[in-house]
């Protein structure tokens, strides 16, 4: 092992190091446990933790204070700067005097330029009777025709609770209106389930906090809306990675899905993500956690407020950012993207090593008729009529360019398993396809990836434009006049990419 190594290992277990003592100082319900612990979860064994991986564009998620708003890092990092606490945790000295205050804790991160919170708490307890939603995490074909609005959870009073040592406080709200309205704002939502979650949130007399269950580790509570679409996932996915950062944990958390969603191909990379997930239906009782932080909605993200509002950010590598930082460049994205493809257990050191000489993969992306959620009929809308004319031009000059060999590759991922749609991108030396949810997959590229995007007339929206742009790929569109391409101009602008790459 060279010495370049040894430093960039010792420097990771240094951070590793520093992030455990973090969390455990900053969080206090672990230091106590004033009860025999339940371990439970959907299979009746131990909980078991993933740790996180070592990600080569990692950079350091500590709290700083003085994040300039509106800036990359704010937009995609640690902007949650403004901390406030409903219920500070009672200390150990006020514990021995008999003092009243809280066993449990809460408090939350708010961020001025998302205008988002990530909350977290201790010693919280979850009634599933109180939510009033479906089940949640059937089998699609089983609930066809189910809708919307019977998925998504009404919130009674009480649903959750926090102990305190207090019985005066015994059913008391534990925020109210003002709070809410400055720190889980409804924005353009309708219906802010997350919001709906906290203001559900009661204080329990330690005498009445009794749980059916204990999950000791830390859990993330996630509320899902457009759970079907592969962009609005990745937005939600984005926010539970980033709570799970902003919060310190040690591992990867364990997942509750806080709705009554039916189950989706998307769950493979939940699953893959995390160290566990469940539905807050399925379970049996009232469930307590040790230690349980609330991701705000996909909504949000910059991933989502970068369609509405201007974010000037372009992607850098992590290297530069730490010798040079710059309020204007971000590495978050390829970061998170390195997350993704550490949790299928796919190689992160990929664009270091030369191209095979079976030569680049040309991956176009597909869009394909799938049964997506139970209010769907499985018809895609077309945003390339030609879809299979095209593909079909591209294959057959593939197959006679001479230059060096060009692999193209059959996107079609309804088809295909999150694992190998992600090893897809991830091998893609080029990545083509018509506007479509299938290409926010490109969050998982490597460095030197080319997107060529078509776009119709009718969805000429900037969601991979910016992905691109934030990751510091080359993007390139093709606009149509219609939905129909021109297969040589589509060949045009492919032969100039494909020449920019040595062929």
């Amino acid at each position: 092992m060279n010495s370049k190594k040894l430093k960039i290992l010792l420097s990771l277990f240094a951070l590793n190091s520093v992030s455990l003592y973090l969390y455990f100082s900053s969080h206090p319900d672990h230091h106590r446990h004033n009860q025999s612990p339940v371990y439970h979860y959907s299979n009746n064994l131990p909980l078991s933790v993933k740790p996180w991986p070592i990600l080569p564009s990692y950079l350091p998620w500590s709290q700083n204070p003085n994040v300039p708003f509106r800036s990359c890092e704010a937009y995609f990092g640690n902007g949650f700067t403004q901390r406030v606490d409903p219920l500070k945790p009672i200390s150990e000295t006020n514990r021995k005097l008999g003092a009243g205050g809280g066993a449990g804790w809460f408090r939350c991160f708010y961020s001025e330029t998302l205008r988002s919170s990530i909350c977290e708490g201790g010693r919280i307890r979850m009634v599933p009777e109180r939510i009033l939603m479906s089940k949640g995490g059937e089998n699609l074909e089983s609930v066809i025709g189910r809708g919307e609005d019977e998925e998504l959870p009404n919130f009674e009073a009480g649903a959750f609770e926090i102990e305190v040592n207090d019985r005066s406080r015994n059913g008391k709200r534990l925020v109210d209106e003002k709070f809410l309205n400055n720190y889980v704002q409804e924005g353009a939502i309708d219906r802010h389930t997350m919001r709906g979650l906290v203001d559900s949130i009661r204080l329990a007399d330690a005498t009445e906090f009794t749980c059916s269950e204990w999950i000791e580790e830390p859990t993330l509570l996630v509320t899902r809306y457009e759970y079907a679409n592969m962009f609005h996932t990745v937005t939600d996915w984005y926010s539970a990675y980033v709570a799970s950062r902003v919060t310190g944990l040690p591992n990867r958390p364990h997942l509750v899905f806080v709705d009554g969603h039916c189950e989706t191909q998307l769950e493979e990379t939940w699953r893959a993500l995390f160290s566990s997930l469940n539905y807050a239906k399925n379970f049996s009782g009232p469930v307590c956690f040790r230690h349980a932080i609330l991701s705000p909605l996909g909504y949000e993200t910059a991933l989502f407020k970068g369609l509405t509002e201007s974010i000037n950010c372009h992607g850098a590598s992590a290297h530069d950012l730490w010798q040079n930082p710059d309020d204007r460049k971000t590495a978050r994205l390829s970061e998170f993207g390195e997350m993704i493809r550490a949790a299928f257990d796919l190689p992160l050191d990929r664009h270091h090593i030369p191209k095979p000489i079976s030569g680049h993969n040309v991956l176009f992306v597909r869009r394909e008729d799938y049964l997506a959620h139970p209010r769907h009929g499985g018809k895609v809308q077309s945003r390339l009529s030609n879809e299979q004319q095209v593909f079909d031009s591209v294959k057959n000059w593939a197959s006679k360019h001479l230059d060096c060999k060009l692999n193209i590759i059959n996107g079609l991922f309804a088809h295909m398993s999150m694992k190998e749609q992600v090893r897809a991108i991830q091998d893609a030396s080029v990545i083509i396809g018509a506007h479509g949810a299938g290409l926010t997959h490109i969050v998982s590229a490597t460095p030197g990836t080319v997107i060529l995007e078509i776009i119709s007339s009718e969805y000429r929206r900037p969601h991979f434009e910016l992905i691109a742009g934030w990751k510091g790929l080359e993007y390139h569109p093709i606009y149509l006049s219609g939905s129909y391409a021109d297969p040589h101009v589509v060949l045009d602008k492919l032969k100039s990419i494909t020449r920019s790459l040595g062929c």
